[in-house]
């Protein structure tokens, strides 16, 4: 949550808020508030406002192992969601995915809150690279590795930051591979495949940023991140002042 809106909350004034900032009156882990834009949450850290612990709002945050079929959305009019695989006490309007998936595409999604988190990690200032598994009908050579490292550009002239590609296995008719993207175009990958001469069969995302998806989740399981993975969302949190 924003530092000023956390702040409203308690009931202090905007004019109360400024001058506190200026005088470095706020204290988020004992630093001082850099600006009232800032992303906290008091569930993780400490927030002092002139000499007072401010309690505020502790936020919530979900591993999913997303299944096929299943549409990454609140809610949808005719397809299952990712919020329908959520008991109902989590079923929260304020509750949200970070990125979307595709509906036939499989794995890590992280679940929160904190909508300023998601803006965060979407941004491409902060290139958060995400990480998928790949199946295709055809062969992946050298060459591929080195086209996607160069920017992939589709037909109408779009041209991809470069990416990583890793072959794992390759045969004429089926072929399975790693490619980490620091972006999020529309289809981006099935895109980049097709433009090199392959459609892919499978997707399914196993990173994104320093989150692994926990290979003991299985499809429409989910969790509550454990506490090194809310060290990197605290990282993350201070990397918004």
């Amino acid at each position: 949550m924003r530092l000023d809106n956390l702040l409203a909350q308690e009931k202090i004034s905007r004019k109360s808020m400024k001058q506190a900032l200026l005088k470095k009156e706020i204290l988020v882990d004992g630093l001082p508030a850099t600006s009232l834009a800032q992303n906290t949450d008091t569930g993780l850290q400490e927030l002092i406002f002139q000499g007072r612990r401010i309690q505020g709002y502790e936020h919530t945050y979900l591993m999913l192992h997303k299944p096929n079929g299943v549409v990454t959305a609140s809610k949808d009019k005719k397809l299952p969601t990712v919020m329908d695989l959520l008991p109902q006490h989590l079923q929260s309007n304020q509750l949200y995915a970070i990125g979307r998936l595709d509906r036939d595409t499989t794995g890590l999604l992280l679940l929160t809150d904190n909508g300023p988190l998601g803006f965060q990690l979407l941004h491409p200032q902060y290139h958060v690279d995400k990480t998928y598994h790949v199946e295709v009908n055809g062969a992946l050579t050298p060459n591929h590795i080195l086209e996607f490292k160069d920017g992939i550009v589709f037909l109408d002239g779009t041209t991809c930051k470069p990416a990583q590609l890793e072959i794992l296995s390759s045969s004429p008719s089926f072929s399975q591979a790693s490619i980490t993207i620091s972006e999020g175009k529309f289809h981006q990958v099935k895109k980049m495949f097709l433009s090199v001469g392959v459609k892919v069969t499978a997707l399914k995302r196993v990173q994104f940023g320093d989150f692994i998806l926990d290979p003991n989740l299985t499809e429409g399981q989910y969790r509550s991140l454990n506490q090194e993975e809310l060290k990197i969302i605290k990282k993350y949190l201070e990397k918004s002042g």
